[in-house]
């Protein structure tokens, strides 16, 4: 049983149908019951006019309706590579960093947080540990995403959809939201925040993995790139707070090979020659977070 279950059991009713737009209630398809069922037997959401989303056995909803999305998911193998160096904790002084920014000034004890492009769920994650009575959303457009993240923490819930073609969530339903090296839709995140509500976004600096841009060709960011996030929240948010995050990493081959596997460079890996690298390389991690208010 997905620790998940209960947990969308609670939220549900936060959650929107991307159908029409009202609130959705956990239903036991089995007995048809419009109460709300006991944890583990949580089987679909249903909402007023009788549109339904069963849940997957890995314990996402999915809310993605209509056509195709066009947005690009992460596949499985960048997931991988992703959790693996994740779970080595290179990444952890920015996944404190954002946990910090989230919880500050004190998330209140009840709070949602909401991750917009939560791929593993490790920030939602380390976000849920430093405030122990909040819960958590994971939302992604790629299946293999919210299939990690459904079991990410046990008071998360994951939600597969596509942020652009607008939240699947109510008006000023969460207190926080986290986007972390992940798309933004500045608007509806202004619309389903609420008003004392915080938005925490992380982005990278041009020294993020300076060393391996050369060498390996990687995509490397746009020295503009807080001018235009500044640019996007204009109407919506004011900035609060802004910090560096910046520090060496030593990472070995196998190390490389995970961070240019889970980010954009994985779409163009093939043929990358690895092994012309050092055995251990020190490299640099450089982030901005960036905490947002309502403007």
């Amino acid at each position: 049983m997905s620790p998940a279950r209960p947990v969308l059991a609670e939220l549900a009713g936060l959650l929107a149908c991307p159908e029409c737009g009202l609130a959705l209630e956990p239903r036991d398809r089995t007995s048809g019951s419009k109460a709300a069922p006991p944890p583990g037997r949580i089987e679909a959401l249903r909402c007023g006019q009788g549109h339904s989303f069963d849940l997957a056995k890995q314990g996402y909803v999915s809310l993605l309706t209509g056509a195709s999305t066009k947005m690009t998911g992460d596949t499985a193998a960048m997931l991988d590579a992703r959790a693996a160096f994740q779970g080595g904790g290179h990444f952890a002084a920015i996944a404190d960093a954002v946990a910090g920014a989230a919880s500050a000034p004190a998330t209140e004890p009840a709070a949602v947080v909401l991750e917009i492009g939560a791929g593993t769920g490790y920030y939602l994650a380390r976000t849920l540990d430093t405030a122990p009575e909040a819960r958590g959303l994971a939302l992604d457009v790629a299946k293999a995403a919210v299939r990690r993240s459904a079991r990410a923490h046990p008071r998360a819930a994951a939600v597969l959809a596509d942020a652009w073609r607008g939240l699947p969530l109510r008006d000023e339903s969460v207190h926080r939201v986290l986007s972390v090296f992940a798309p933004r839709n500045p608007a509806e995140v202004a619309r389903v925040l609420r008003a004392d509500g915080r938005f925490v976004v992380a982005t990278p600096t041009p020294r993020h993995l300076a060393e391996l841009v050369g060498p390996l060709g990687l995509v490397t960011v746009d020295p503009d790139k807080d001018r235009r996030l500044s640019e996007s929240m204009a109407g919506h948010f004011e900035l609060l707070d802004r910090v560096v995050v910046d520090y060496p990493m030593k990472l070995d081959r196998a190390d490389i090979a995970n961070v240019v596997g889970m980010g954009p460079s994985a779409f163009h890996d093939e043929g990358r020659d690895h092994s012309a690298l050092p055995a251990s390389l020190e490299v640099t991690a450089s982030v901005t977070v960036s905490s947002y208010g309502h403007a």
